[in-house]
């Protein structure tokens, strides 16, 4: 264990009566001397109301600085992560372009969001998230020979919406200019409950007149299902 000569010691002393840090007192030293060395030099040192305010402002604005590079490190970390999952799944995503491919997705995709009407008209399928929305257009298109005039989308949203507003944005997503949208439906719930979510725009319900494509569908869907009962 090193041995401090008093001056040290002393000057040490003057400087936290100051009000000054361990780093600060090091810095002006031009030493290194350990925290649990310091601790015991000023055991019986009595700040003033002055000195103690200046030091407990140091010691708070060094904390919040760690906490906040710990933040960006934490994040710097996360983002790499994120890189390095995405470089792993790059090829593996490349595998929907393919046709079977795609429709394992769709087929898996209706089983979760899709509803199984039991009318002959067909069957749709409704969300908020504009990307399931997407997913289900899109992949519908790849899979199949689609008739874009069977689509019909429906708004669904809270009573104190614009529905204007929402439909604007909905047929954006869909890539629809005019028709094929039926009359906005409010939840008659939601009468006298302002919505507090400022971004939700809505459920978008999109139908689709093919009842052999549901068919099809749901008979895909049942066979992955059973292939994978079958796993060990």
């Amino acid at each position: 264990m090193r041995v401090y000569p008093n001056v040290i010691k002393n000057k040490a002393r003057e400087f936290r009566s100051q009000g000054k840090t361990s780093q600060e007192i090091n810095d002006d030293l031009n030493l290194a001397v350990p925290k649990s060395t310091m601790s015991y030099w000023f055991r019986d040192i009595v700040l003033s109301p002055e000195s103690k305010l200046v030091l407990s402002r140091k010691i708070n604005d060094k904390l919040n600085f760690a906490r906040s590079m710990a933040v960006k490190t934490k994040k710097h970390k996360r983002n790499e992560y994120l890189k390095l999952l995405d470089s792993k799944n790059l090829p593996i995503s490349g595998k929907v372009d393919d046709i079977d491919s795609a429709k394992i997705a769709l087929a898996m995709l209706c089983l979760g969001e899709a509803s199984k009407s039991t009318s002959k008209s067909g069957f749709y399928l409704g969300s908020s998230d504009r990307k399931i929305i997407i997913l289900f257009i899109k992949l519908l298109r790849h899979c199949f020979s689609i008739d874009s005039s069977k689509f019909r989308f429906t708004v669904q949203c809270r009573a104190d919406q614009d529905a204007n507003k929402l439909e604007k944005y909905w047929r954006e997503v869909v890539g629809v200019a005019n028709g094929q949208f039926y009359k906005t439906r409010f939840d008659p719930r939601s009468i006298g409950k302002p919505t507090l979510n400022k971004e939700y725009m809505g459920v978008l319900r999109v139908d689709y007149i093919d009842k052999k494509l549901q068919f099809e569908l749901e008979s895909l869907a049942k066979m992955l299902y059973n292939q994978v009962l079958d796993w060990k």
